[in-house]
């Protein structure tokens, strides 16, 4: 490997920092896809938590997303 200059960034992950970081085992698929299906439920939920919340701001922001869909060349 070439010599590099000193003020040359150095790679300052070494061998025991790859190990720590990779340690944790990803999950099987179907794990992954349990996770990602809970997330997007709670999305889903402080959404509409949201919307009641602020029923003006919901309705503008809906008003926006059909205005951006008509506008949208397929």
């Amino acid at each position: 490997m070439p010599d590099l200059p000193d003020d040359a960034p150095k790679d300052t992950s070494g061998p025991g920092e790859s190990a720590t970081r990779g340690s944790r085992v990803p999950g099987t698929d179907a794990e992954r896809r349990r996770r990602r299906a809970q997330f997007l439920r709670d999305l889903a939920e402080a959404r509409a938590l949201r919307d009641r919340v602020q029923p003006r701001r919901a309705k503008a922001a809906r008003l926006r997303h059909e205005l951006r869909m008509r506008t949208f060349r397929w």
